[in-house]
């Protein structure tokens, strides 16, 4: 089983950048982010397959950068130019055997990290 643990989170102002990292225990060879605000259903953001390949929400593109450190078995996802609606928990995953929107497709998921855009 893989084991992920997401950190960087924290309070920002609107225009600020932040970088989330997220450690895998093993080998994953697709891995993403979703985001979830109160009240909302958990959104896709971003994912990259093993070899690079991303897919960006249309809300971010432009703003966020999903990359990764095969070596490490690290995530990241740096993002910029902030806005207040970006404010949610920020979960990391992983699973899919190709690249997926969909939460249903991941097996695996962080505890979440907190991010908070002030306006």
């Amino acid at each position: 089983q893989v084991q992920l643990v997401e950190s960087g989170g924290g309070l920002v102002q609107a225009g600020g950048s932040l970088r989330l990292s997220c450690v895998a225990s093993g080998r994953t060879f697709v891995m993403g982010w979703f985001r979830q605000a109160p009240g909302k259903e958990r959104e896709f953001v971003t994912t990259i397959s093993w070899r690079g390949g991303t897919i960006y929400a249309d809300s971010v593109k432009g703003r966020f950068t999903i990359s990764r450190d095969n070596a490490k078995n690290t995530l990241y996802l740096q993002m910029n130019s902030l806005r207040p609606e970006d404010t949610a928990v920020y979960y990391c995953s992983a699973g899919p055997p190709t690249l997926t929107t969909k939460a249903t497709g991941y097996n695996y998921w962080g505890q979440g990290t907190q991010v908070t855009v002030s306006s």
